[in-house]
């Protein structure tokens, strides 16, 4: 089995095989250019991440520092995508990201497994598990979502949650495994903010 075969079937394999090392360092390398360049270099930072992603849709934004096993080569990203300072993508296999998903600061979507078998864990070997995100979710600051796991559309997760099983549309969920509290509703629909009635202000002076 070819190791690019093996990193996305789902099958245990060695992350230093030589077949695949240098592929990621080049990618590293490109990473490593993103986060150098300046706030103010916007053009620059959109050409790099076209070359970094497997998919970046139109005015995806991610501050930097940013972090990915693979510089976000297996990360596919849909339109006005936003990543907030410090988001970590382990992208060993693929990551979708639907349009208009928002990530606070210090979040981290995984796909990378390790095996429990202390013998086989010891000599570096892993597997890895797609994760797939819906459209226009939020994920709120230091959330943690474990490689496998699908997360539909419009789905709110909770600062600091850790996300190890499905969770639907159209929830909010929290916590530590993440559970769903309810479902999103009729007062959100009209921006109840901590029991504040909340107006939308389109242009600023």
């Amino acid at each position: 089995m070819k190791a690019q075969d093996a990193m996305h079937g789902g099958v245990i394999y060695h992350p230093g095989d030589p077949a695949i090392a240098q592929k990621q360092l080049d990618a590293l390398d490109m990473l490593f250019e993103y986060n150098s360049l300046r706030p103010s270099q916007q053009a620059e930072k959109q050409a790099l991440m076209k070359k970094m992603f497997a998919e970046v849709g139109e005015g995806t934004y991610i501050e930097t520092p940013f972090h990915a096993n693979w510089a976000g080569k297996f990360v596919h990203l849909g339109k006005y995508v936003y990543c907030n300072f410090n988001v970590t993508f382990v992208d060993d296999t693929h990551i979708y990201v639907g349009d208009y998903t928002l990530f606070g600061p210090n979040c981290v979507i995984a796909t990378a497994c390790h095996p429990l078998n202390p013998d086989v864990r010891e000599r570096d070997f892993q597997y890895n598990l797609p994760v797939h995100i819906g459209r226009n979710c939020w994920f709120g600051a230091g959330a943690i979502v474990l490689p496998g796991v699908t997360i539909g559309d419009n789905a709110v997760i909770g600062a600091g949650s850790v996300v190890v099983k499905d969770i639907p549309s159209d929830v909010i969920a929290v916590g530590n495994p993440c559970r769903v509290v309810r479902t999103i509703n009729d007062d959100d629909m009209k921006l109840i903010v901590h029991g504040k009635q909340m107006e939308i202000i389109e242009n600023l002076e």
